[in-house]
């Protein structure tokens, strides 16, 4: 087990959306974040101390935990030495990147040297099955996006949050190293081989009761050329009898990739919903999440109206304003 509470190494992030990871830790589990570790040049902040390794220590620290979600999950020199030193000092080392912390020869030393621990949260724990496609008892939504990084993970929490409140039986699906170190479970499902990608999501959603609904958190995006693959193995391996469309409306092009525009709404309903139907011909469209944290609340309210208007969905940035809409969504859903 990850020891906690964390200091959250957010290293040299180029801005927010780099350092999802702890931003999402901050959000969802505050009392597990003592600080934060911030080399020069970063260019986000989760709003706790900045602390150096030995404050994060006195702070009461246990895991220095990789904040950064990069593009390829790599680990640079200038990032080695800051792990080395937590690993001397008395850390443990939690990352879910793509670049493994037990391939680097330096981190191995040190940990073995004293006596710490690398946690490598992207590691597949379990030989899953090739997907079978067949029916299971239980309810899933499944969350959707224009684009990768866009408050799938949010959504589906939000949605989780919202149920249990009211009593529901109710469960998030983690399928992403945010969701992972967050709940403690789940499958880092870009990281399975690919054949076995949509068994895992079978896997990680079985059979249930009638009136229990599996939150899964959704990864990438049928329009992003990068990371499309993980999408359609969530689509059919999660057979979802509810889709929710996940959006950011202030990007002007899709992640990573500034020669690529974002599709509408309307383009992701139209695509999604036909290709989730090949496994769950009862699947519906059951509202839209808005990540809206870039604008004012009279904006964001103003977008969300416009949006319920043209797509006759229910709209909301659930994180801000509340999953109730959309938990209603789904309980109407015949």
């Amino acid at each position: 087990m990850i020891q906690t509470p964390y200091l959250l190494f957010l290293g040299d992030a180029p801005d927010q959306l780099a350092a999802k990871v702890a931003q999402g830790i901050k959000d969802w589990r505050p009392e597990n974040a003592v600080g934060q570790y911030r080399m020069p040049g970063c260019g986000a902040d989760m709003g706790v101390a900045d602390m150096t390794l030995e404050e994060g220590l006195a702070a009461g620290a246990k895991t220095l935990v990789i904040g950064v979600a990069n593009r390829g999950g790599v680990i640079s020199d200038e990032w080695k030495k800051v792990l080395v030193e937590a690993l001397q000092l008395g850390y443990d080392v939690a990352a879910g990147l793509h670049n493994l912390l037990r391939n680097e020869d330096e981190l191995q030393a040190a940990a073995r040297v004293n006596g710490r621990t690398l946690f490598d949260v992207r590691i597949p724990s379990v030989a899953y099955p090739i997907a079978n496609g067949k029916k299971r008892s239980g309810k899933r939504v499944l969350a959707i996006g224009t684009d990768c990084s866009c408050g799938k993970m949010y959504t589906a929490m939000s949605m989780d949050a919202e149920m249990v409140k009211r009593g529901l039986k109710s469960d998030f699906r983690a399928t992403g190293q945010t969701g992972i170190l967050v709940t403690g479970k789940g499958v880092p499902l870009d990281a399975v081989i690919a054949d076995f990608m949509a068994g895992a999501v079978e896997y990680l959603t079985p059979d249930n009761d009638d009136d229990h609904w599996d939150h899964i958190e959704g990864q990438g995006s049928l329009f992003h050329v990068s990371y499309s693959g993980v999408t359609m193995a969530l689509i059919h391996g999660g057979q979802p009898d509810a889709l929710i469309l996940c959006h950011e409306p202030t990007r002007t092009h899709m992640r990573g990739l500034p020669d690529y525009s974002l599709p509408s709404l309307e383009q992701l309903r139209d695509t999604a919903l036909p290709l989730a139907r090949v496994a769950n011909p009862n699947c519906q469209v059951a509202g839209v999440s808005v990540n809206t944290k870039a604008l004012p609340e009279d904006e964001a309210l103003a977008l969300l109206a416009d949006m319920e208007t043209r797509l006759g969905l229910p709209a909301t940035d659930p994180f801000r304003f509340g999953a109730g809409k959309l938990v209603d969504a789904l309980l109407a859903l015949d």
